[in-house]
């Protein structure tokens, strides 16, 4: 089976292309492939498949098997893929995922692509969009008891649920242990991505992820929007923000028509072939 290795913002997955390839068991193929030591080494396996309603269609899997609906770094990399393998005309295309249909728009230099803008489309503040069991009230500074102590969350739907936490210093969160905590908080049934994140202006945030199934990551796109409309509710930040990861930084704009859009780099890093089966250990 051949595979790509890609990145946005240091957030890696391996990529296979099935519109040439079968993939028959996507949740254990992602465990293996994934591992960092064992495996390519991957925040999770994404596989670029046919669709019946778009260009093409993005499924995802994380690190540890479980299906994601969406991921902003992965999409912008689907879209690279798509255009520069010729999957989709492009610069323009659209992509099905599990959140539904996006449209994309490539940056192209000497024919590859660059940078990516993605429509993300509507966030959502309604709980069950999460979904969360706390009622009806959006979680806007929802208070959340975790590790002996009360965070202010706000949680976002992106097509994949987000909670986020502003404070003081990213730096000094225990993020390794916080971070889980929140992931597996009883008021999240399916779990929830944990994102910290504090306030150096109007106009940018310098973030640190936890995601669900795949722990710390260097970036993460559906978060950063989701930060930007938490900024905004809260009165933090503006409608337009720069997103500071890890990983680098992308531009995220909650825009008049409500829709976030986010735009960020892609990049390749490399291909090879996996065994059909798993090698002995």
């Amino acid at each position: 089976m051949n595979f790509t290795k890609m990145h946005g913002l240091g957030n890696d997955y391996v990529y296979v292309d099935c519109f040439h390839s079968l993939v028959v068991d996507p949740a254990a193929l992602a465990r293996r492939i994934s591992a960092r030591h064992t495996g390519v080494g991957s925040d999770g396996l994404i596989l670029i498949t046919p669709s019946q309603c778009a260009d093409v269609r993005m499924v995802m899997f994380n690190a540890d098997g479980s299906r994601a609906q969406m991921c902003g770094n992965g999409i912008r990399c689907v879209a690279k893929y798509a255009v520069e393998n010729g999957l989709a005309p492009g610069p323009r295309l659209t992509i099905e995922t599990d959140a539904g249909v996006k449209a994309a728009e490539c940056v192209l230099h000497a024919g590859l692509v660059r940078a990516v803008r993605v429509d993300m489309g509507r966030p959502s503040l309604d709980p069950m969009a999460l979904p969360a069991a706390v009622g009806a009230e959006p979680m806007v500074e929802y208070p959340l008891s975790v590790d002996g102590r009360t965070l202010a969350v706000t949680c976002v739907s992106v097509g994949n649920p987000h909670a986020v936490v502003f404070v003081e210093n990213v730096e000094t969160v225990a993020l390794s242990r916080v971070g889980p905590l929140i992931e597996t908080a009883p008021q999240f049934p399916q779990r929830i991505n944990a994102h910290f994140a504090v306030v150096e202006s109007c106009s940018r945030v310098r973030i640190r992820t936890w995601e669900r199934g795949a722990g710390a990551t260097q970036a993460c796109g559906t978060g950063a929007c989701a930060v930007c409309v938490a900024g905004a509710v809260t009165g933090r930040t503006d409608r337009t923000i720069e997103a500071v990861l890890p990983g680098g930084s992308l531009t995220i704009e909650w825009a008049a028509d409500e829709h976030v859009y986010m735009t960020g780099p892609a990049v390749e890093v490399f291909r090879g072939t996996w065994p059909d089966e798993p090698a002995d250990s």
